[in-house]
């Protein structure tokens, strides 16, 4: 990989204005700003855990040798963050004119590749008396372009290293062709430690001056499930539903099942009869307004808490997996119900024969 070239004298034009870049500024009130970009990190010392990416990246960036990027891993866990951070650090005022950010899967054809992004690589950016800089693409959510756009994108990074670098951002690696991941470093961004939700929702929490009970944070850490921006999303949504953030009203806000509803249905599920564990499954869904797949989800969790033998375990959640697939066709949930009470049947009667 190249080093980043820094000497030389800049000339810039840019054929792109800002609104085509996405970077129009937006004269909306403070208050109505989602916390989630109202919070986000400005700088690497404010990314939440990755402690050892994010030094990596420092470093290199430190170092003028910044590679082309590859950063992939579940929703909410730092990446555009990361990314951005880096782009301010390099750029600082001139951040605007520097880098080029797309979503992938708004802009996801190889016209887009052609266009769009060969333009601006193909640009020298101008600051008069400023030190050059290689440019930055951002392409969020990259797992969406097309085999051909991903093909046609490596010929361009190709033919643009010199001057720009790439950053390709996504949630599954495999979907990336080969011949792209060849081309950059790629960092992998784990599910965040409730730890590290915690403690940055402290912070918000301090911040806007919210009344949220212990329960209550633990009930949004354990939600966000590792996401930080679902965890701020669920914070902001119960805060403008009640001003008191409890247990309670987190999972009603989400419209989440509560841990003791999950705990009374897996006891009807392994004691009652097929006709009666579908009655009270059915009306306290009625009556909670649950969604089924919400509930297959929390059951996966409470299954590996259950002591059974690992064959019957893992019999059970593979048929609750192939329920929750299912379920995401929109097929008669009253069916789908009746599968997941036939699946604990079965289990429950392995159960019995093994015990005996």
């Amino acid at each position: 990989m190249e080093a980043m070239e820094l000497d030389a004298p800049i000339t810039v034009t840019s054929k792109l204005t800002a609104a085509q870049k996405g970077k129009a500024k937006l004269t909306v009130p403070n208050r109505s700003v989602p916390w989630v970009e109202k919070y986000r990190p400005t700088s690497l010392s404010d990314v939440a855990a990755h402690k050892d990416i994010i030094d990596t990246i420092d470093r290199l960036t430190g170092e003028n040798r910044l590679p082309h990027l590859l950063l992939y891993g579940p929703p909410g866990t730092g990446k555009t963050s990361t990314i951005l951070a880096v782009a301010r650090k390099l750029y600082g005022i001139q951040f605007q004119n520097m880098i080029l950010e797309l979503n992938a899967s708004d802009d996801r054809g190889i016209d887009v590749v052609r266009q769009q992004i060969q333009d601006f690589a193909s640009t020298q950016s101008i600051s008069f008396g400023a030190r050059a800089s290689v440019k930055l693409v951002i392409l969020d959510e990259a797992d969406a372009m097309t085999k051909d756009a991903q093909f046609s994108l490596r010929r361009v990074i190709e033919k643009y290293t010199k001057n720009t670098r790439f950053c390709l951002i996504c949630n599954y690696v495999s979907k990336i062709i080969p011949a792209l991941q060849s081309r950059c470093t790629r960092f992998r961004f784990a599910p965040l430690s409730a730890e590290s939700v915690t403690e940055r929702l402290h912070h918000i929490i301090k911040e806007e001056g919210l009344d949220v009970t212990d329960s209550g944070l633990a009930a949004i850490v354990r939600l966000s499930n590792g996401d930080m921006r679902r965890g701020l999303n669920i914070l902001q949504s119960t805060h403008m539903a009640c001003p008191s953030i409890t247990e309670d009203v987190v999972y009603l806000c989400t419209g989440s099942p509560m841990p003791k509803d999950i705990e009374q249905m897996a006891y009807w599920l392994l004691n009652e009869s097929f006709g009666k564990a579908s009655s009270l499954i059915s009306d306290l869904k009625t009556k909670k307004g649950l969604a089924l797949v919400d509930v297959i989800r929390e059951l996966h969790p409470f299954v590996f808490s259950i002591n059974m033998p690992s064959p019957i375990r893992v019999q059970l959640i593979n048929a609750l997996a192939d329920i929750e697939y299912r379920l995401a066709s929109g097929p008669n949930e009253k069916l789908q119900l009746g599968a997941m009470i036939a699946a604990f049947t079965h289990a429950r009667i392995a159960l019995v024969e093994a015990a005996q």
